[in-house]
Parts: structure tokens; C-alpha cells; sequence
């Protein structure tokens, strides 16, 4: 299987490559839109900010091709977050494909949400063989507000999409990559999609 991760600057690259690598994939990393068009399946990573993310993506030229990609495409964190409409983190629009805005925690959590938290309310094939309430791991800021485009729910001071699915585009706020057996069973699954 081709595999390509999306190379624009923002990622936590290694852990994905080796999750994969776990799985018996290896997963190249590139920015050539040839690349990217021919893969089987693309992953969308992001650590970082949102607005220097969306700028990279824009001086690439990866900003129109991405919604246009027509294989299972993975958004992981600000990956995810990119994905939707747009974002409090630097008044940002991002790639629009899933109809969502992105806002800030309150002063009310500790910000950011870091650890384990869990998942609920699944409803896609990306979790096959997952259970309501599996733990998984969380680095975040921002959150996607709950919509039609949610396939699961976590809640930190209110319940919010922990992950949105719309055609061939998935979305993670969770880190799989980092998120023991049942983040790797997500990776599994998404391959076999």
C-alpha cells in the first residue's frame, strides 16, 4: 500500500512513520502534489499553529489540493482542525471541508488538554473493534464544536467532536500514533477502509 504523509512543515512525523511501521507500512513523507494524488492513502498531520500551518499549506500550493484528494485522507490534530471551516487560533480559515468552526477552551480548563481522555458516541468504520470510552491521547487547545460531521464526542468543560468524518475525509483530534492498542487498531482500520 502507498502511503504518503503530508510534508508542510507541521508534524509530529516520527511517531506517525512508526506507528505505521508497527502496522508493517511504511509511510513516505512528501509535499509533491504527484505524490500526494497517487497515494492509496494520505495522512494529515499537525502539531503546531494554526495560522503559520495554514500559511505553509498556502505557499505550497497543498491548501487546494488537499480537499480535492479523492483516497481516505486522515487528518490527525491540527491536521483535523485545518480541515474544518475555520479557527479561533489566529482568526484562521481553514480548507473547508468539514462544515465546522474551531474554538478555544475557556480559562475555566486547564488549557491545553493534555493526557488521556476518552471517545464516545463512535459512528464509523474508523473505529471497528473500538469501545465506547476507550482512552486515548490528547494534546490540544482548540476543539471542533459538535455537528452532523462528528463520527465521536469527548468532553473537557463540554462535549465537543473528537473526530468528524465528511466522503473520503477523516479527522482526529487524538493522537492514534500515540495512543496505545486502540489508537493503532484506528491506523489499522483507516488503512482498511
Amino acid at each position: 500500500m502507498n502511503l504518503v504523509i503530508i510534508d508542510y512543515g507541521a508534524g509530529n512525523i516520527k511517531s506517525i512513520q512508526f506507528a505505521f511501521k508497527r502496522l508493517g507500512y511504511d509511510a513516505i513523507l512528501s509535499n509533491d502534489p504527484e505524490v500526494i494524488k497517487s497515494a492509496d492513502r494520505v495522512i494529515f498531520p499537525g502539531v503546531g499553529e494554526a495560522s503559520s500551518a495554514m500559511r505553509m499549506l498556502k505557499q505550497s500550493g497543498l491548501d487546494k489540493l488537499i480537499p480535492k484528494l479523492k483516497q481516505p485522507v486522515l487528518g490527525i490534530c491540527l491536521g483535523m482542525q485545518l480541515m474544518c471551516k475555520s479557527t479561533e487560533e489566529g482568526d484562521t480559515n481553514g480548507l473547508g471541508i468539514f462544515e465546522v468552526e474551531v474554538k478555544r477552551f475557556s480559562t475555566a480548563v486547564k488549557v491545553p488538554q493534555m493526557g488521556w481522555n476518552t471517545i464516545r458516541n463512535l459512528k464509523s468504520n474508523l473505529f471497528s473493534n473500538i469501545k465506547d470510552d476507550e482512552f486515548m491521547y490528547l494534546v490540544h487547545s482548540f476543539y471542533a464544536e459538535m455537528c452532523l460531521e462528528a463520527i465521536s464526542s469527548t468532553n473537557y468543560e463540554l462535549e465537543y467532536a473528537s473526530a468528524l468524518q465528511k466522503d473520503n475525509f477523516y479527522g482526529v483530534q487524538f493522537h492514534p500514533e500515540k495512543s496505545s492498542v486502540a489508537g493503532e487498531q484506528i491506523l489499522r482500520n483507516f488503512l482498511e477502509l
